[in-house]
């Protein structure tokens, strides 16, 4: 699966695609298929302080911007990976982006694997959770029967982030929020750092978060062969 999503991330306009892994195990996969991969340590916290590691092993310069896809995510678009690094060239003041798009079914909605945010009137994240937000206190007051009538986001499991602020990343302290979602987004929520959203109307394939998943995954990729 982790070949599987370097090759579609090479799709993308990036200058380079890097695995950052923890096992020697998947290193060897990646150089089998031609992937270069960098070795960082097995206790890293989160994917973000595993990313800042392999930045320090690869002495990228502060300025220089960085997407990271996620590993559980074989169906990613390219095109999502480049509208994240666009927006960090667009908007100086952002150290850190991300993508959503439009949820239209309701099992999505209340699936606590499946992301959600909410935006501010610049499309800068004001919260993610894996609670169904936005909730909606008088549709939702005997249930939730349906979406709410405002538009609700996935957010998917990519990431911006210009380099002088990754490594800066793993310096600030865990939050309440971070841990009790199990979100890393939200460190640089609490300490201060906006996350700029691109909002795609395309809808990735899924990500694989439990077995089903994977085998959703599967039977798409075997009906494009």
């Amino acid at each position: 699966m982790i070949v599987r999503v370097a090759k579609q991330a090479a799709r993308s306009k990036a200058q380079k695609i890097i695995v950052a892994c923890d096992h020697e195990s998947i290193k060897s996969a990646c150089e089998q298929f031609g992937v270069q991969a960098v070795m960082t340590k097995e206790d890293h916290p989160s994917g973000s302080d595993r990313l800042a590691e392999a930045c320090q092993l690869l002495n990228l310069c502060e300025r220089e911007i960085v997407v990271n896809v996620q590993g559980d995510e074989p169906l990613i678009d390219p095109g999502m990976i480049n509208a994240v690094a666009l927006l960090l060239e667009q908007q100086s003041d952002l150290m850190m982006s991300t993508v959503a798009h439009a949820i239209t079914d309701l099992q999505d909605f209340i699936n606590p694997n499946v992301v959600k945010v909410v935006l501010d009137q610049q499309s800068r994240a004001h919260y993610f959770s894996r609670a169904p937000i936005p909730w909606s206190r008088d549709e939702f007051s005997h249930g939730i029967l349906k979406l709410p009538h405002v538009s609700a986001l996935r957010h998917v499991g990519l990431y911006g982030y210009r380099v002088g602020f990754l490594k800066k990343f793993p310096t600030l302290e865990p939050t309440a929020l971070e841990k009790i979602e199990a979100l890393e987004q939200l460190r640089a929520l609490s300490h201060g750092y906006p996350i700029g959203v691109h909002v795609s109307t395309a809808h990735p394939g899924p990500g694989v978060d439990t077995i089903e998943d994977l085998e959703r995954v599967r039977s798409i990729i075997r009906g494009k062969i």
